[in-house]
């Protein structure tokens, strides 16, 4: 009786429905490939870098450049601002040159370093030509006219900070990039007194930049303005540039289908200012961390913005990231964006990230370019100058000089088959031959010669 029972309750208990042994393949392969439809259209993390080899020359051209800057460090801190060259090889391997490399790469750049035979010591010395002597006046000239601009720089800079204040050594790294100068402490902090504080903080023991009072004026991103002027100039819908940035994908970029409507659907997503303070907000919904995630990218925007050159290092850029609320993993960041941002690795053997935005710049130049910039600028153009054409400019210098010998010898001869007379200026003749033979003027001091013919035809006056 007791076993009928449990037979009962067991049947009970069972499917009225039978359960297949196996599922089909083709059910098991639809499951397993299921996924919310967000997933696929969302940014995707990790991508692969695309190499663009406008930036890429732009950065071989700018480890030329850097050595070079090193090397007229070197002679400018020198004694009369020569270099003898036999100190050339030892201290050139403070720079990081093996043995016997800085003669080479010296030679290489005739149109910055100019070698000389001492007219006293009979020695070789180097040091640097007029030309790279005047790109520094005009870089310096450059630097001073545009500290106004680097006060404003350096205000807004400081005002993306979540404290409201920067390390003074972060600041100090990226001086160069930001177009301040090398005492910018004194030259610029303590000038200005009005906007910045300077004081030590005593749990870390570091020297801080903190900003006086908000200036909300300032507290606008470059790319508020793009859109301004390009919903001024085209007519866009407010809705579809309201929160978009501009993007420009490098040659050979694979863009899908979904990652299409991946960026269409980002462009959309609204975030905080960088500007912005944040810290009263609940950043710990979704909806929050996709606005901090634009915020990051909008400050990097805004960050590169401020620089005189648009560029960075990633490195750099890492020193704000505490200060700034930015992602740890940088690189893989910015790799997601590869239409705003473009990373490059030349220049430094790799040991050095490059970052640009790509917005400003067209076919290797800026479209808009500062005065600093075509001071740097023209560093490169003395650089990418060929010493074939150095030899050249130096062969017409001694054609001209040979053919003023040619014609000082002509002159004499006539004068002396003459029996050392001519009709005026007898007595002083010869004595103007010997001091006009001896001159070594040449095309650069052409002024000078002109100074001394005018001061020579008053006298005679």
């Amino acid at each position: 009786m007791l076993i009928m029972l449990l037979a009962k309750t067991t049947n009970a208990f069972k499917p009225r429905t039978p359960i297949p042994k196996a599922l089909p393949s083709s059910l098991l392969s639809n499951l397993s490939h299921t996924r919310p439809k967000s997933q696929s259209t969302s940014i995707p993390k990790k991508q692969e870098r695309v190499r663009d080899h406008g930036y890429d020359n732009y950065m071989e051209i700018e480890k030329k450049t850097r050595k070079v800057l090193k090397f007229q460090d070197l002679i400018l801190s020198q004694i009369n601002q020569t270099l003898p060259i036999s100190r050339l090889d030892l201290l050139s391997r403070r720079l990081g040159f093996k043995q016997h490399e800085a003669g080479a790469f010296v030679l290489k750049f005739p149109h910055v370093f100019e070698i000389y035979e001492h007219p006293v010591q009979r020695i070789l010395y180097i040091r640097l030509t007029r030309k790279a002597t005047l790109q520094i006046q005009q870089e310096k000239q450059a630097l001073i006219a545009q500290i106004p601009d680097a006060v404003t720089r350096l205000r807004k800079l400081i005002m993306m900070s979540n404290t409201g204040r920067l390390r003074l050594e972060h600041v100090r790294i990226a001086r160069r990039d930001l177009g301040l100068p090398d005492d910018f402490e004194y030259s610029v902090i303590l000038k200005y007194p009005q906007y910045f504080r300077l004081f030590d903080a005593k749990e870390t023991r570091n020297k801080y930049i903190e900003i006086v009072e908000r200036d909300e004026s300032l507290a606008v991103c470059t790319i508020e303005r793009a859109r301004e002027r390009e919903y001024r100039v085209k007519g866009i819908a407010a809705e579809d540039i309201r929160f978009s940035f501009i993007v420009n994908f490098p040659p050979g970029f694979k863009i899908g289908k979904y990652y299409r409507i991946a960026v269409w659907k980002w462009q959309r997503v609204p975030y905080w200012s960088p500007y912005e303070d944040v810290s009263g907000y609940d950043l710990r919904s979704i909806e929050a961390q996709k606005r901090m995630e634009k915020r990051a990218v909008a400050t990097i925007h805004e960050l590169l913005s401020l620089t005189v050159e648009k560029k960075i290092t990633l490195e750099r850029i890492a020193h704000f990231r505490l200060a700034m609320n930015l992602p740890k993993k940088l690189k893989e960041f910015l790799l997601q964006h590869q239409g705003i941002f473009y990373i490059s690795t030349r220049g430094n053997q790799g040991k050095l990230h490059t970052v640009f935005l790509r917005e400003a710049y067209k076919r290797g130049d800026l479209i808009e370019p500062n005065d600093l910039y075509l001071a740097r600028r023209t560093l490169a153009e003395l650089v990418l100058l060929s010493p074939r054409k150095a030899k050249v400019d130096r062969e017409l210098v001694n054609y001209r000089r040979d053919g003023e010998d040619d014609e000082m010898s002509r002159v004499r001869s006539e004068f002396v088959g003459n029996g050392g007379k001519d009709r005026e200026g007898e007595d002083d003749l010869d004595l103007d031959m010997v001091s006009d033979a001896g001159s070594d003027f040449t095309d650069e001091d052409d002024d000078c010669v002109e100074t001394v013919d005018a001061e020579d035809v008053h006298v005679t006056e």
